[in-house]
């Protein structure tokens, strides 16, 4: 009883150091970004990486979800002869809380897995150690780089994954549901406000902070050599899918109540 004390103990702990040491990496990452017109060419390479590069699996797995929405909700709704209003289920899904998730879920697995192994990797050869001795800020020179890019892109990202998975379920619509492109649009149109979209970016906006902290923190803090980045890698991808699942929530009740 007392070592089972002592283990669930020691995991809190341990938790809460990782914790306050990702809050404390985030905000000296944003303090340092009163610096980033001098650091302009690293961010726009990691814009490069985290935005440009990343499209292309943002907008397939985001046309497809919106075709696999639209078929299936409009074959259930088939069924009761309203199957026209499809358009208001797709693009109201994908703007609230699909074309965020879906965007960071695939930006924590394709991104924020490399920053932690990048950084793991220099953190295990002492690269981040000779930095600090040539008194250079590892934070300035390689997390607010990181944090920035990925909090300025991942919008980006959900934007077009809300436009084009609305698309897909468009062309679903019309192919396999008979529903005009016309009608689709209009009812997508009406069920639209602003606020709709603005918390989706919102969210996604939020989810980049998360992604990035949690990658760089988790980099920052690798041990061990080759195993300690492996784990640092691990980590990172499976602690950005749970605390965006947990901060989705928290900000779907936020903007649900003030929007």
């Amino acid at each position: 009883m007392i070592g089972f004390v002592e283990r669930t103990g020691h995991r809190v702990l341990q938790v809460a150091s990782h914790t306050g040491y990702a809050v404390l990496l985030a905000a000296d990452g944003f303090y340092w970004v009163r610096s980033a017109w001098q650091k302009r060419e690293v961010i726009f390479q990691q814009v490069l990486i985290c935005g440009v590069l990343s499209l292309p699996v943002v907008l397939l797995v985001a046309i497809f979800s919106g075709m696999v929405l639209a078929l299936q909700t409009g074959m259930e709704m088939a069924k009761f002869g309203v199957e026209g209003q499809i358009g208001k289920i797709v693009a109201a899904s994908m703007c609230r809380e699909m074309g965020p998730i879906m965007t960071a879920i695939i930006i924590a697995g394709r991104v924020g897995s490399a920053m932690a192994a990048e950084l793991g990797t220099m953190k295990v050869s002492e690269e981040i150690d000779a930095l600090e001795v040539m008194s250079i800020s590892p934070v300035r020179f390689l997390v607010m780089p990181r944090l920035l890019a990925l909090t300025l892109m991942c919008p980006v990202l959900t934007a077009y994954a809300d436009l084009v998975g609305t698309l897909g379920g468009a062309v679903v619509g019309f192919y396999q549901l008979r529903i005009p492109y016309p009608e689709y649009f209009r009812n997508a149109l009406d069920v639209l406000v602003p606020m709709d979209i603005i918390s989706g970016l919102i969210k996604a906006t939020v989810f980049g902070v998360v992604i990035a902290t949690v990658g760089c923190s988790q980099g920052l803090q690798a041990e061990n050599g080759a195993e300690g980045v492996g784990r640092a890698t691990r980590n990172s991808v499976v602690i950005a899918f749970i605390l965006v699942i947990i901060f989705n929530y928290f900000l779907t009740s936020i903007t649900r109540h003030f929007f």
